[in-house]
């Protein structure tokens, strides 16, 4: 076997390939790459096998600088990752979030909010989407996107913003966060902060431990007013007007 380079692994002929090829197995399970060669040009490349959750170490390894400045995930990087990963993520500031699956209690709550919204943007121009739906939020005078998945968000500007692929590319009017234990200071603070820089005009916190709605409304890229609808209340959107949801309704007998 030739002398491996670490930085690029081992180049050798497709004959040589075949004549030792276990010997070249091994060097690959050693999380080794081997190129091959044909008539003097470079044909193919064996690599190591990775999962979804290795991949996304190795670059977050690459991403400490988010804490400590290394180097930051790119936006095309995460977009390469995203779309060849069967895992839900999410790209903020330059960093990647894995999402976990949600409860039965917040399950519950989106299905409630499910036809609150339904029913009142019936034949409205605007439609409800639910998650898993990416959304490419461009924040004011940022290079690259935050790609995050609401739990609920209502388009009302999908002509022209949606690709032939059926991405939506647009910006929500109105979008909707349920909390858990994971997400908490992430849609409180990093979310949040997302949305309003992103042009959303109105943001829904749920907040099911607290059993309590914080509606943000947004203007000019910041915060214009919020108002904390609890148990016994009726949460009033002032984007939609007559969108509301009863809080003692929406959290009543929950698994």
């Amino acid at each position: 076997m030739k002398t491996p380079d670490p930085a690029k692994g081992v180049v050798v002929t497709a004959t040589e390939l075949k004549q030792n090829f276990g010997k070249y197995l091994d060097f690959i399970e050693e999380q080794n790459d081997v190129v091959i060669t044909k008539n003097g040009h470079k044909v193919a490349r064996l690599t190591p096998y990775v999962t979804d959750i290795e991949q996304y170490f190795t670059v977050r390894e690459n991403a400490l600088d988010y804490l400590y400045g290394g180097k930051k995930v790119s936006y095309e990087e995460f977009m390469e990752i995203s779309e060849k990963s069967t895992l839900r993520m999410e790209f903020i500031n330059g960093e990647i979030y894995l999402l976990s699956s949600p409860t039965i209690g917040h399950q519950e709550i989106l299905g409630r909010l499910h036809l609150i919204f339904n029913h009142y943007f019936k034949g409205n121009k605007c439609r409800v989407f639910f998650a898993p739906f990416d959304v490419h939020f461009r924040k004011k005078d940022f290079k690259d996107p935050d790609v995050m998945q609401p739990d609920v968000l209502v388009a009302c500007d999908l002509e022209n913003n949606v690709t032939e692929k059926g991405r939506y590319m647009g910006t929500p009017a109105l979008v909707v966060e349920i909390l858990s234990d994971n997400t908490r200071k992430k849609d409180m603070i990093e979310k949040l902060n997302t949305y309003m820089l992103s042009g959303v005009r109105e943001y829904w916190i749920l907040d099911q431990k607290q059993e309590n709605i914080l509606i943000y409304s947004f203007a000019d890229h910041e915060i214009d007013r919020y108002q904390l609808y609890g148990k016994g209340a009726v949460a009033r959107s002032t984007a939609f007007q007559g969108l509301t949801a009863d809080v003692g309704n929406l959290y009543s007998d929950l698994l």
